[in-house]
């Protein structure tokens, strides 16, 4: 049947060679039937987590001068601070406020694609106003990036794969994403929040994994299983929230689901709800041609059929959230493609740096809007929101 609940499982299982069989057991039954999980003892101490959650929340507790100063619109790298509702998803307007911070690359030579615009310095805040947070993040970054490499050699294992499967996709000074989200609760949006209750309309991850911090007591993520049945993911002390990515969908055949999630705001006078996502990057110079023949015939047949088997056991149905990264398109990389839809997600910014791209999105996505019985393949990623 359709998962009701998400899977727990203890990475410290991992680590020692008499459970490692058991915990992969698991990790493939998650990955097969549910695309969702949470992970315990990831090797961060309590003490850490609670100091990247502080430093988190405290930005919020700024004066907006000083947010301004490091605003996403005014740099060319989509990395920064967005106002609340800035964003949009699934057609309708995202009640949050964020900031944007990655692994930090120098700025791009002119030769390099435009693309490359998004592997840049991040904007911090003063360390005059939150002296911390630069150290704290930079560090908390490094960590999960750690993880994140590590973990996904754990799913290769779990699917029958070598362990460096998806290592050729890792470049050796990766970009991970991290997000810092705010969400108010419906109350406190007030005039704002005529949109209704969306924090995040539903959505699927792009690459490979995303993990969230959930970072206050508030339940507001959920996922969608095959029924169409909404599933609460709500927080649990010691533990991340992993996401498959359609990314990851794509390179094991539909092995490793990618599952449909959203967040909704915070009842009125519950108080804001905070969560810190962090987002597995992939090499952007990968091109899609690459990923499909990868993609053909690297999974093992039996496990391809326990996938089958688990969709005809749940009555498996078509989800219809926005696919942006597509066979056809005008992308041939994913980072061409993260580029395209970073300025479909944050307009502003595309009006300022990229207003060609942004009209040529603007003509595709109205073009695609005029298509009627036009069935496209996703070939790597959903939309690309990367919040939770």
């Amino acid at each position: 049947m359709s998962f009701t609940s998400i899977p727990i499982l203890d990475l410290a299982l991992a680590r020692d060679p008499a459970t490692k069989p058991e915990f992969l057991s698991d990790l493939r039954h998650a990955l097969i039937e549910v695309g969702f999980l949470y992970l315990k003892n990831v090797g961060i101490s309590d003490e850490f987590f609670k100091r990247v959650i502080d430093e988190g929340k405290g930005f919020f507790d700024i004066p907006m001068e000083e947010k301004l100063k490091i605003e996403m619109k005014n740099a060319p790298s989509f990395l920064g601070y967005s106002r609340l509702s800035a964003e949009v998803t699934a057609g309708a307007i995202d009640h949050r406020e964020q900031i944007d911070i990655s692994t930090e690359h120098p700025v791009p030579g002119p030769e390099a694609p435009r693309y490359h615009n998004l592997l840049a310095p991040n904007q911090w805040p003063s360390a005059d106003v939150l002296p911390n947070f630069r150290p704290v993040f930079t560090e908390y970054i490094k960590r999960m990036g750690d993880i994140s490499i590590s973990f996904t050699s754990l799913i290769a294992e779990a699917i029958e794969l070598p362990s460096d499967a998806f290592n050729k996709y890792f470049d050796a000074d990766q970009q991970h994403k991290l997000k810092i989200v705010k969400y108010p609760d419906v109350g406190v949006l007030g005039a704002e929040g005529k949109g209704g209750n969306q924090g995040v309309g539903p959505h699927k991850d792009s690459m490979l994994t995303s993990y969230l911090l959930q970072a206050s007591h508030h339940t507001g993520l959920q996922v969608q299983n095959v029924r169409g049945e909404w599933i609460d993911c709500p927080p649990i002390d010691g533990t991340l929230v992993v996401a498959i990515g359609q990314g990851l969908e794509a390179l094991t055949q539909g092995v490793c689901t990618s599952t449909t999630h959203r967040v909704l705001s915070p009842t009125a006078g519950a108080g804001p709800r905070f969560s810190i996502p962090f987002f597995q990057g992939v090499s952007g110079d990968t091109g899609f041609d690459d990923l499909e023949k990868v993609g053909v015939g690297l999974v093992p047949e039996h496990v391809r059929e326990q996938r089958r088997k688990a969709l005809e056991r749940a009555g498996g149905r078509l989800d219809d959230v926005e696919f942006t990264f597509r066979r056809g398109r005008a992308a041939k990389t994913l980072g061409e493609a993260t580029f395209r839809n970073r300025v479909k997600s944050h307009p502003d910014v595309g009006e300022r740096w990229y207003p060609d791209l942004l009209q040529s999105v603007r003509e595709e996505e109205a073009a695609l809007a005029g298509k009627t019985g036009v069935v496209e393949v996703p070939v790597v990623a959903a939309k690309a929101v990367e919040a939770h």
